[in-house]
């Protein structure tokens, strides 16, 4: 399928923009920010699929950047990611039960 790189679509969290505006702003997230985030074109509210997405990328030379962050380091997680990604998951009685007891230990 081809595409007009002028086409009006809504990149997800992003807004409108022309579809080469947001593939080439899709490929610069990280892969993992890339995977939750869609484009949807504008004049029938259809989502592309990722393999088209990928497919325009390489038709018309952008290159996917990498997580620059993870580049230089080890394999361990660090402590951010891994509370991010508790409070993330976690339900909201759990959280208010941990904010208060960080409250209450932070008193004494």
């Amino acid at each position: 399928m081809t595409s007009d790189p002028e086409e009006q679509v809504r990149l997800q969290g992003y807004g409108e923009m022309t579809l080469r505006t947001a593939v080439t702003t899709l490929m610069l997230l990280a892969p993992r920010d890339r995977s939750g985030t869609a484009i949807y074109r504008v004049r029938d509210d259809v989502r592309l699929a990722q393999s088209e997405i990928a497919e325009l990328a390489s038709h018309w030379g952008i290159e996917p950047s990498g997580d620059l962050r993870s580049q230089g380091r080890s394999s361990e997680q660090h402590w951010p990611d891994i509370v991010r990604r508790m409070v993330r998951d976690a339900p909201l009685p759990a959280l208010m039960v941990a904010f208060m007891a960080g409250v209450l230990v932070a008193r004494r």
